[in-house]
């Protein structure tokens, strides 16, 4: 099950593809790299999602 983090992060990550891609389409460099930084963050937090799932699995018993 995913947590928050995963979940946030994946769905920022999907996005900057999506802007990335308009920004291809429509020649529009600004919303290309506004895409790529989303993916960025969104592959950054979900990271910090597996990292507290890792965490969480360590410390159950």
């Amino acid at each position: 099950m995913a947590n928050e983090d995963q979940t946030e992060g994946k769905a920022k990550d999907i996005g900057g593809k999506l802007k990335e891609e308009a920004g291809d389409l429509m020649s529009d460099e600004g919303l290309k790299r506004e895409g790529q930084a989303e993916q960025a963050e969104g592959k950054l937090q979900q990271g910090l999602g597996d990292l507290k799932e890792k965490l969480k699995e360590a410390f159950k018993d």
